[in-house]
């Protein structure tokens, strides 16, 4: 069942977090780390991270279906330039504004340098566009200011343009080149250019659905804002806005303010969000790219929201192709953020992926190809499917808005640095982790667990932090890790985990392309790595490894077979030079399976 532990209309509203979480990027290398938050209970919102597509949109509200083209009347409408001609019942002429009154369908081709009005209340009125092209210097070129449902129909093989007054009223209702105070559809095989000068390109006041067509916007402030939800099943839309590319905005209605992608070919380019939606964002298909506020090299402005993907609740990411750079967040929920098939590559000038609550992997890739924080969660958790992280500061960071007082010991004796320890969690199940960091690689300001899958952490070169980074508890029960980096900070799973593990410091750092091995006692080797930096402190753990048993470390041989971001699938040893002895089960001198200070 889904949970949404908030009041809607006061999500636009919600009281930020505040925080402090710098987890061991002293330059000194004294890990010392103040950890503060303060939360606002109430704001809080709380989303079962586990829900699938279908689960988020059987709790929305139903979108609507593209009203019948056969109901009411029918008829031409011939646009003059400064005026129209029509014989069709239900339309009149006043100079160069149209008005329809009655339900139905009408072609509609010719220039207007006017408007199309809509006034039929609790009507479905369908415009098939056939080389129309219409202007106003006034208000909106077509705007249903009452009517159940408007149904724009692109004529196959057709070019169409619309286009706005430079200004509108701060209070005006009608704020968009194409506007619909009901339900507002797009369909068809033919060509819109739309054109917001004054403001939106697309408005609908309820739900917007596009079926199909070929839909260019170009609009001041929002491309294409549906209140309830902005639903885009097919065709190909694209959107260069001065605010957000897509928007639902419905802040009083939790089963409203949902954007959703099922398939089509989606481009966004904003100043404002990519897609901003008050309460979930789903997409199953199609292929969406983002840019935002200039894209991940910017920096976004103190007072301008230049998010990727922004939700307030949940986002489901199940299908298709999805790309996207931002100067904020890549992609960021207020609630959750559920990785469950689609192929997804972000870069953000802030985190690549934020989440205040889960953070769930099932299934597909995701590429963080740079951010400063690569994935930021109080929760996260790899089942399945491919993850790899390039960031300037913490590769994943299990963090929020709270800690607690207690220092939990971490199985060795000193819980990563002695730092406290929150509600938070990195949890990897299954799947393949490579992380490539400047900062903490695996960070976590609660606990650490690993049970299945690979993880290959690329951690910093610097003494001030540590490719693991865990304040509470880090168990390790199945999989394979390998976490090199530098040996200021070392922490190691704790003498409670499962399977066996080891960390060696080396006397000397050695360089990148260095080919590090580790053998048994009786010579095999367990382990080949292939640096991809500078790197003094080795982790690993497989179930090749036993703890109490000695293994010994060298640099040089060969490395062959499959590279999962620098872990070989085997090598031998040939000239190798021995640069360390380690037994499983101990941390370096000094470490105690925490992370310490050298």
């Amino acid at each position: 069942m889904r949970i949404r532990n908030k009041v809607v209309a006061a999500v636009s509203s919600l009281v930020l977090v505040t925080a402090v979480l710098a987890g061991c990027s002293s330059a000194d290398g004294t890990g010392t780390t103040a950890i503060t938050a303060t939360t606002a209970a109430a704001a809080a919102v709380k989303v079962d991270g586990t829900q699938d597509a279908a689960a988020v949109l059987a709790a929305d509200e139903e979108v609507h279906s593209a009203g019948s083209s056969g109901a009411g009347a029918t008829g031409a409408i011939e646009l003059t330039g400064g005026s129209a001609t029509s014989t069709a019942e239900g339309v009149k002429v006043d100079g160069a504004t149209v008005t329809i009154t009655a339900a139905g369908t009408y072609t509609v081709s010719g220039k207007l340098a006017g408007q199309i009005v809509v006034n039929a209340p609790d009507a479905t009125v369908t415009l098939i566009l056939d080389g129309a092209e219409i202007t106003s210097s006034e208000t909106a070129a077509i705007a249903a200011t009452e009517a159940k449902e408007l149904v724009i129909r692109l004529a196959a093989g057709s070019t169409n343009t619309l286009s706005d007054t430079s200004s509108y009223a701060e209070d005006a209702d009608v704020n968009a080149a194409l506007f619909s105070a009901g339900h507002l559809t797009v369909t068809g095989a033919g060509k819109l250019t739309v054109t917001g000068t004054g403001n939106d390109g697309i408005t609908s006041k309820d739900g917007l659905l596009v079926e199909s067509g070929t839909i260019t916007v170009k609009a001041k402030d929002d491309g294409l804002r549906g209140k309830d939800y902005v639903v885009i099943n097919d065709g190909t839309v694209t959107v260069t806005a001065g605010g957000d590319g897509l928007k639902a905005d419905n802040d009083e209605d939790a089963t409203a303010g949902y954007v959703a992608i099922a398939g089509g070919a989606v481009t966004l380019t904003s100043q404002g969000d990519g897609v901003d939606a008050t309460t979930d964002i789903v997409v199953t298909g199609g292929t969406l790219k983002v840019a935002a506020g200039g894209g991940h090299t910017e920096q976004a402005s103190d007072d301008t929201s230049a998010k990727g993907l922004k939700a307030g609740v949940i986002q489901v990411l199940e299908g298709g192709t999805i790309v996207v750079s931002a100067a904020d967040d890549a992609v960021h929920s207020d609630g959750a953020v559920h990785f469950n098939g689609a192929e997804v590559t972000v870069a953000g000038g802030d985190d690549g992926v934020h989440t205040e609550g889960q953070q769930i992997i099932d299934g597909g890739s995701l590429n963080v190809a740079g951010a400063v924080e690569g994935l930021e969660a109080a929760e996260f958790v790899l089942n399945k499917g491919t993850v790899h992280v390039v960031s300037s500061d913490d590769g994943i960071n299990g963090a929020g808005g709270t800690t607690s007082t207690d220092t939990a010991d971490q199985g060795g004796g000193f819980p990563g640095g002695g730092e406290e320890v929150g509600d938070f969690s990195v949890t990897v199940n299954g799947g393949t982790l490579v992380i490539d960091s400047e900062g903490d690689g695996l960070d976590s300001n609660g606990t650490a667990s690993i049970t299945g899958g690979t993880v290959v952490v690329n951690g910093p070169e610097g003494n001030g932090n540590g490719a693991l980074d865990v304040n509470g508890s880090f168990t390790i029960s199945g999989g394979t890790l390998l976490a090199a980096g530098s040996a200021g900070m070392v922490v190691a799973p704790g003498t409670d985990s499962e399977q066996g593990w080891l960390s060696a410091t080396l006397d000397s750092a050695v360089e990148a392309g260095t080919t590090v091995q580790i053998t048994d006692g009786d010579g095999k080797v367990v382990a080949t790595y292939v640096t991809t930096k500078t790197v003094q402190n080795v982790v690993f753990s497989s179930a090749s490894i036993t703890s109490g048993q000695q293994y010994t470390v060298y640099t040089g041989g060969t490395a062959t077979g499959a590279n999962t971001g620098g872990l070989r699938a085997s090598g031998k040893l040939g000239s190798a030079t021995e640069v360390a002895t380690v037994t499983a089960g101990e941390a370096p001198a000094g470490g105690h399976g925490g992370r310490q200070p050298r």
